[in-house]
């Protein structure tokens, strides 16, 4: 049986002490994900951000804030891990500046200057060993299949998982699963449970017993 890093839910980029950016992920997938791999016999390691949801406790999970910490605690967890899950929607961007106290109105126009921040499955693929594998999650709105295989390649990922916003805080998902190849080797809809159970199961059949 594989060892597993699951990355689940959104991560906080704080523009002072009390605001912050960040996205609607609930984390259920990630739940979805961990239960899965649970019930094929896999031990499953979660790093999350902050969310409302309890994971299996079964499953370790390493809570955290930010897109830089958890990156952090990727790099520390994934080599001893047999491969991960990115299934976390981590804020790409970050304020340049937090203020130190919290921002006041004052009538006028606020202006953020915004850089990006890691791209955490981007520098664990550029560090996997020939051992290891990687599974992506590409939500997209616009040309869905062309940036679902650019992240793919560019992320150095074995498989990507496709969908688009309509995920976001749902309790259903609509998914495709895309291999190196640009090959669709899963496509299913329904509840995030029974798409978990699929993903899992291309996951088990080409990444795990596979190889």
């Amino acid at each position: 049986m594989a060892h597993i890093l699951l990355t689940s839910g959104p991560t906080r980029q704080y523009l002072d002490p009390v605001r912050y950016l960040t996205n609607g992920s609930s984390g259920r997938m990630g739940r979805a994900l961990a239960e899965a791999a649970l019930a094929l016999g896999h031990e499953v390691t979660i790093v999350s951000g902050p969310v409302a949801i309890e994971y299996p406790k079964a499953a370790k999970v390493q809570p955290v804030i930010s897109t830089e910490e958890l990156l952090e605690a990727c790099q520390r967890l994934f080599p001893r891990c047999d491969g991960a899950i990115g299934a976390a929607a981590p804020c790409d961007y970050r304020p340049r500046m937090v203020a130190e106290h919290k921002l006041s109105k004052t009538g006028e126009a606020l202006m953020l200057e915004l850089i990006e921040t890691p791209d955490v499955m981007a520098t664990l693929g550029a560090t996997k060993r020939p051992d290891q594998w990687l599974v992506g999650f590409a939500l997209e709105t616009d040309d869905q299949r062309f940036r679902a295989l650019t992240k793919l390649e560019k992320k150095s990922c074995d498989l990507i998982v496709l969908n688009g916003p309509g995920a976001m805080e749902a309790l259903d998902n609509q998914v495709e699963v895309y291999d190196q190849s640009g090959s669709v080797v899963a496509s299913v809809g329904g509840t995030k449970e029974a798409v978990a159970r699929a993903i899992l199961r291309a996951i088990d059949e080409r990444l795990i017993r596979g190889r």
